[in-house]
């Protein structure tokens, strides 16, 4: 897939998840202590590492920043950005925490509400997606190495391609960590309606990849996520096709909101 051409930001975001991968997995090979937020969620030391790396290489960029670990901005001043960074250093902190690898490094880029740019790394598996919106591309790198150089990506980068045709079997994405009655009960409607469902368990943004790559049909996420959760899978997922609705406003989910928790949602052609 040589001949691939990005955008700047994508570049630096990239560079930016892949290096914070690195890092992550320098204490995931290591003894790790577990703190627990305000919020009741974990943090480790790979969150607060990952998070210094993606703001020293987003900080070169004029675009202001997003993150689930950085003191976030008040939104009398977050609602004249028309353009910021969302970020989320080790989304799927609980997967990371037991180990099962399921956890990867978002970032996306958002303009006027809307997901333009997206990346998720999963170290673990080196295994990246990344996706230009406005361009309708995203793509798929298995690599080698954290340090992969950006020329080699877009030689080894194969493009995302999700199911063709609604078929009776359904794979329907659920969460290792979250899977909510309301979630059940949605896949009992679809069972109603004559058609066969299988499950397939993912942690963290994964789930949005699998979609955007045709290993699964469809995401109901009724549970509470952040804009960070979801950002860098709606970008990737939009870029093919796929959609991410509110079950709220029955449109898109919008980002750099006052409140940055998400409604739920389903991510679905």
């Amino acid at each position: 897939m040589s001949g691939i051409k990005i955008d700047k930001n994508l570049a630096t975001a990239i560079a930016a998840s892949l290096k914070a991968g690195e890092v992550i997995m320098q204490v995931y090979n290591t003894p790790f202590d577990v703190e627990i937020k305000d919020d009741e969620s974990p943090l480790t030391e790979a969150d607060k590492k990952a998070n210094d790396i993606i703001n020293s290489y987003l900080i070169e960029t004029p675009i202001p920043i997003i993150s689930e670990e950085n003191k976030q901005t008040d939104y009398a001043i977050r609602k004249n950005w028309q353009t910021c960074w969302v970020v989320d250093p080790v989304d799927g902190t609980k997967e990371f925490i037991k180990r099962n690898g399921e956890f990867t490094v978002n970032i996306a880029l958002i303009t006027n509400g809307i997901p333009k740019l997206g990346v998720i790394y999963m170290p673990t598996t080196k295994t990246l997606y990344f996706a230009d919106v406005t361009r309708k591309l995203a793509y798929k790198a298995q690599l080698s190495s954290h340090n992969t150089a950006l020329s080699i990506i877009l030689e080894v980068a194969e493009p995302l391609k999700p199911k063709a045709n609604n078929t009776d079997f359904v794979e329907v994405v659920g969460s290792r960590s979250h899977m909510s009655a309301p979630t059940l009960d949605y896949i009992s409607s679809i069972e109603a309606k004559g058609k066969k469902v299988e499950i397939v368990s993912k942690g963290s943004s994964l789930k949005f990849c699998l979609i955007a790559e045709g290993s699964a049909d469809i995401y109901p996420r009724f549970a509470p996520t952040m804009e960070w959760d979801t950002a860098a899978g709606q970008a990737i997922c939009n870029a093919v096709g796929i959609n991410v609705i509110s079950q709220d406003t029955n449109e898109s989910l919008l980002y750099n909101k006052e409140h940055l928790l998400n409604p739920w949602f389903i991510v679905s052609k």
